[in-house]
């Protein structure tokens, strides 16, 4: 089979300039800059829509909010039916939508923070819009990118989404309860994932019954 590969120095359609992403770095920059100023550890949350994101941070919002002060950027199209749902665990929430853009930029996430309490949270989560390609190549300004993807995205997302892995400082496989029942494996789901990064930690959920959680709690207080 053909396949079709766009030649060194070539600019299609769908590819980013260079000079926007360039100008996102910078700006990422300086968000890292603000929370570490403002003594806040910042986690980027990335994965498909259904993969468990929203249910993954209300899971550890109630693991946390005793001895942190939480907040969430919330990235979506158009709803905000996931900021509700963390709201109601005990965390600040601020919800951007997107319109048509399939990923949060680093601008869009120095908008949010200016209408943060900034002196009143040590912990945010940038819950990025569902997607497990465009927001590869936009960092955020976040101390920490988590990848968080499910058994029931098919036995290759990782082979077919290699470069989100690439900047993973940690990998979420959520309902492993359902592996067996979509025919993949979880061994060849991590030696995928080690293939790409061998030191990334790779951790194994449940997050709507809490299973695993406790590990992704230990990751964040020891970050």
């Amino acid at each position: 089979m053909k396949i079709i590969k766009p030649k060194d120095g070539e600019i299609l359609d769908i590819e980013l300039e260079e000079s926007l992403l360039r100008k996102n770095k910078e700006i990422a920059e300086e968000n890292k800059k603000i929370f570490n100023q403002y003594g806040i550890k910042a986690i980027d949350i990335l994965g498909s829509i259904g993969s468990g994101k929203t249910t993954l941070i209300c899971q550890v919002v109630k693991k946390l909010k005793k001895e942190y002060n939480i907040a969430v950027i919330a990235g979506d199209l158009t709803t905000k039916i996931d900021a509700d749902l963390i709201r109601k665990n005990g965390a600040k929430v601020i919800q951007i939508n997107t319109g048509k853009e399939c990923h949060l930029d680093a601008q869009l996430v120095n908008e949010a923070i200016k209408n943060l309490p900034l002196k009143d949270i040590n912990l945010l989560f940038i819950e990025n819009v569902g997607n497990l390609i465009c927001p590869a190549e936009f960092p955020l300004g976040a101390h920490y990118r988590i990848v968080v993807f499910s058994c029931t995205e098919g036995p290759y997302t990782v082979v077919k989404h290699p470069y989100i892995f690439k900047e993973a400082d940690m990998v979420v496989i959520n309902k492993i309860d359902l592996a067996k029942k979509m025919g993949v494996s979880l061994n060849k789901f991590k030696k995928d994932i080690k293939k790409i990064k061998p030191s990334v930690p790779v951790i194994g959920t449940i997050a709507k019954k809490g299973k695993g959680i406790e590990k992704i709690v230990k990751f964040l207080k020891n970050a």
